[in-house]
């Protein structure tokens, strides 16, 4: 009876145990099963018995399970053998139109290739077409140059080489022909010349030989018009120069916007100097002519000599013009000492006429613009043009008494305005730039207005032109210098604007306060060189009303002087030791430097020519932050050496800095072998260096 009673009280047990065996994970199942092993003796065989049960009803429960999902099995099984015919259908229908469509496509390939080669031959013919329609009129313009010089009308074909060579051979520069004609044009030019003064000859020689009917007829016309006396003449010219006063106030600039040719270009210096040959031919040989007709027959009491007369008039004039320039030179310093340097602004439509009423200034864009707006030069630009006209006004008062002829007051009139502009304006304008006071700021403003008063130098001709009624195409006419004098201001404000940028750069550099002996670099660049850049940063956004190649020279010379005032820090003699640490904070500092470069603060560089400007310096770096020392005096010297720039004098320099660096900051340095090799791998470069530069001494 115990024994049952054990047996059915371990039943409970062994369910439990199954039950913990069935739900629990499978790390857990070694206590569990201890515990049968650890009960009764015979409770392991009753134990196993119920595990066996409980396997065969799991078996049972399993197999009413798999005949219950069998059909559905087979059924799927079924399905499948039918739809592997249907796909099997689906395959050979899919390959058979997929042959079709290869078919159909071919010939589609082949139609559009003959498209795509039709489409290219159709845009050759129209680049063909169109080059030929740019080529057409200058062969035509040359064809009416050989008509021309056929025809022997030599001032039209001047005129028409002149269109040519500004307007026409421009477009076609690229071509042979173009090229050709080119070449050829100096050599009808001499042909021009030759044919010119041949002709001017015969025809000083024909008036030679018919000078007597000459001087009958000029005589008879003399006593025909007697009744114009002198002095009315004057009184005519005076009032003529007075209406031309009044008249030319206000609208005197519209009038010569009006009456400007087509062509008013500047000619080139070689016909320059043609016309100065045959004016100065042409007067000597009229001044003999003259001298034979005047010279007075030995029985008239009227052949005083009046030429010391006339010499004294035009010293007399010139000491006049003298006058006038010295006074204008303390106008020209009074404009300039008023003007504030910047655009003049205009809030309404009446400032912006009273503006162009007084400057001749053209700008479609700016009138589109809406109020309030700027002109771009300064006021002291139509101060200077009105006070130039009032002085060619004060100049003609003189001229005019003299009695000469409107071809000589022309030419009066045109040498003393180009000494005006020559000699005082620019000599005021190169004071101006060269005062202290004057600031990267004005410099550029002044080369701005420097521009627009250059480009209303052709309004001073027509103004003069109207004055004298003398044509600018006459053959003696002289032009204004007004290009050259403006130019050389220029010249002179970009060159004072490279000279003082350099100078801030070096009023920024001498702030510098490195610690050449820290240990570590401060993980940021100096505060001096972040200043620097962002004054190099606003002062170049001032630059961008500048012409771009002087914004572009000024911002490549800041970076090449920053640069070398950089290299010079690591260099200067009296620097005697520089640790790693330094070297790594100044490796910051160049790094800040690159990065301004390769952020184009000037518009126009290509690539990274601005970078170019530290590559000195970059090298150097490179070359002590990795301490390559084995590939730089393997590669010395070759092209594609990767420290190419590295001078060995330079790197020696700063070596040796370093060298006394280590000696002195590792006292113990000897005790610790890392050290001692570096120490002594510092003493082979510094030896190695030094037996290259004597032999590049040597060699040199």
């Amino acid at each position: 009876m115990a024994e049952s009673g054990e047996g059915l009280g371990t039943v409970p047990e062994h369910e439990r145990i199954l039950q913990e065996i069935q739900s629990t994970d499978t790390a857990c199942v070694g206590p569990t099963l201890r515990s049968v092993y650890d009960d009764q003796p015979n409770a392991h065989k009753k134990f196993m018995e119920k595990l066996d049960a409980c396997i065969r009803n799991h078996d049972k429960e399993i197999e009413k399970m798999c005949n219950f999902h069998h059909q559905g099995f087979v059924d799927a099984i079924t399905e499948l053998l039918k739809v592997r015919t249907d796909a099997e259908k689906l395959k050979v229908q899919v390959t058979d139109t997929n042959r079709r469509f290869q078919d159909a496509g071919k010939e589609v390939i082949v139609q559009t290739e003959d498209i795509i080669r039709c489409r290219i031959q159709q845009r050759n013919i129209t680049t063909v077409v169109e080059k030929l329609q740019l080529c057409l009129p200058v062969l035509e313009m040359y064809s009416k140059l050989k008509e021309q010089m056929s025809a022997k009308r030599y001032y039209s074909a001047l005129k028409t080489m002149e269109q040519l060579e500004n307007v026409y051979f421009p477009r076609v520069s690229q071509y042979r022909f173009c090229q050709l004609m080119i070449e050829n044009l100096p050599k009808l030019r001499e042909d021009i010349k030759e044919i010119s003064m041949s002709d001017l000859k015969d025809f000083l020689e024909s008036i030679r030989k018919h000078s007597d009917k000459i001087g009958e007829t000029a005589m008879k016309q003399a006593q025909q018009q007697k009744t114009f006396s002198i002095t009315l003449q004057k009184q005519n010219n005076v009032k003529f120069g007075k209406n031309m006063y009044i008249n030319d106030r206000i609208p005197e600039e519209r009038n010569e916007i009006e009456l400007k040719h087509g062509f008013e270009e500047e000619d080139e210096n070689e016909e320059e100097g043609d016309e100065e040959t045959f004016e100065n031919y042409y007067r000597k040989q009229r001044k003999k002519q003259a001298r034979l007709v005047l010279q007075p027959q030995s029985n008239m009491g009227y052949g005083f000599p009046v030429n010391r007369l006339f010499d004294l008039l035009f010293e007399i004039r010139d000491q006049y013009n003298e006058t006038l320039l010295k006074k204008w030179a303390g106008v020209f310093r009074d404009i300039f000492e008023e003007d504030n340097y910047s655009p003049i602004p205009i809030v309404s439509e009446e400032e912006y006429k009273v503006v162009i009423s007084k400057f001749p200034f053209q700008d479609p864009d700016l009138e589109k613009q809406p109020f309030p707006k700027k002109f771009p030069m300064s006021q002291s630009v139509p101060h200077i043009y009105i006070q130039v006209k009032e002085f060619i006004y004060a100049s003609l008062k003189f001229s005019e008494s003299l009695h000469r002829s409107s071809t000589e007051i022309d030419d009066m009139l045109r040498k003393s305005t180009n000494l005006l502009l020559t000699r005082t304006l620019s000599s005021c304008l190169l004071n101006l730039i060269r005062k202290p006071h004057i600031g990267l700021t004005e410099l550029v403003q002044i080369i701005i207005n420097t521009t627009h008063l250059e480009q209303a130098c052709k309004y001073l001709e027509d103004f003069i032109t109207n004055i004298t009624n003398i044509s600018q195409e006459t053959v003696h006419t002289t032009r204004l210098y007004g290009l050259s004098t403006f130019k050389d201001a220029r010249h002179a404000a970009e060159g004072e604007i490279y000279t003082k940028l350099n100078q801030k750069i070096d009023e920024f550099v001498q702030l510098a306060d490195y610690d050449w002996t820290m240990s570590e670099p401060d993980g940021r660049a100096s505060g001096y060189l972040m200043d620097l850049i962002n004054f190099l940063r606003s002062i170049f956004q001032v630059f961008t009303h500048l012409p771009g190649k002087v914004a572009q020279t000024a911002c490549m010379s800041a970076c090449q002087h920053l640069s070398t005032s950089l290299m010079q820090m690591l260099l200067d003699s009296e620097l005697k030791q520089i640790s790693m640490g330094a070297v790594q904070q100044f490796n910051l500092d160049v790094i800040q430097c690159e990065l301004f470069a390769s952020s184009e603060p000037v518009p126009g560089f290509q690539g990274d020519t601005l970078q170019l400007a530290f590559i000195d310096l970059r090298q150097l770096l490179d070359l002590f932050m990795v301490w390559d020392w084995s590939t730089y005096l393997a590669d010395y010297g070759q092209p594609a050496s990767k420290y190419l720039r590295v001078n060995p004098n330079t790197a020696l320099t700063l070596l040796e800095k370093m060298k006394d660096t280590s000696k002195k900051n590792n006292i113990f340095a000897q005790f610790r072998k890392n050290d001692r090799d570096k120490q002594k791998l510092i003493e082979t470069v510094v030896k190695q260096l030094r037996s290259l530069v004597n032999g590049m001494s040597q060699h040199s």
